[in-house]
């Protein structure tokens, strides 16, 4: 009886060893999963609205012909910077890869929801047409929300320059810590085709509903009955 009972035991051991061991390779996977994901939906956010700016100008030099010398120069430069950042950026994303992680430093900082406004100026300067409806007091933003509130924004303004970028874009942020907070970024769609080919990732809506529903948030997009294409997205706001 004794030999029996510790023969069950030992196989008992050695069958939680496994599961424990089968357990921690599943947590692992799961977790490298998710941070490829994260990885994945920082570098669209970041590449996107860089080289949206870089193909919406190139196509410029290309088709326009009535340039003066000053206008190529101009628009060569913001290829130029916008080239420059985006490699900047890639560099910051890829460098949580690192496995020496902890010799790399402080973290970039992240955007939050007072960089907002120097983003709409930025894509302002680019030759967007953009108007903002109402904007809340971006300071009183907490900082989680205001880097979804700015990820929402880049993303629907990198879609707007893609596929109707000679449209005008407005942008309208409201809400208050009761109600939460409402993103509505809207342009007509764009009449004829444009002639730079873009190519479709499907990946920038998909990330935003994902980040939204991370902060317990909502996305959704419609075209209008007056032809109008809408991102909107509501976000709670944390007491």
């Amino acid at each position: 009886m004794y030999i029996g009972s510790r023969r069950e035991l030992l196989a008992t051991l050695r069958e939680r060893a496994r599961t424990a061991e089968s357990e921690q390779s599943a947590r692992v996977a799961q977790a490298r999963t998710a941070e490829r994901g994260r990885i994945a939906r920082e570098m669209h956010d970041v590449l996107a609205h860089r080289i949206s700016l870089v193909t919406m100008h190139a196509g410029a030099l290309t088709y326009r012909e009535d340039l003066t010398a000053e206008e190529m120069r101009a628009t060569a430069a913001v290829i130029q910077e916008s080239s420059h950042q985006a490699l900047v950026e890639l560099r910051d994303v890829l460098g949580i890869l690192r496995d020496d992680a902890g010799d790399a430093g402080p973290e970039r900082p992240q955007p939050s929801a007072v960089d907002v406004p120097a983003l709409l100026d930025e894509a302002r300067a680019t030759g967007m047409r953009i108007e903002t409806e109402e904007l809340v007091a971006l300071d009183g933003i907490p900082e989680t929300l205001g880097r979804t509130l700015y990820r929402v924004v880049q993303e629907s303004l990198t879609n707007a320059r893609k596929h109707a970028p000679n449209t005008l874009v407005t942008v309208s942020v409201t809400g208050s810590p009761w109600a939460g907070l409402t993103i509505v970024v809207a342009n007509p769609l764009e009449v004829g085709s444009s002639r730079v080919a873009v190519p479709e990732s499907g990946l920038g809506l998909i990330g935003l509903a994902e980040r939204t529903a991370l902060v317990g948030g909502k996305l959704t997009h419609r075209i209008t009955p007056g032809r109008e294409f809408v991102v909107e997205a509501w976000l709670p706001w944390p007491a």
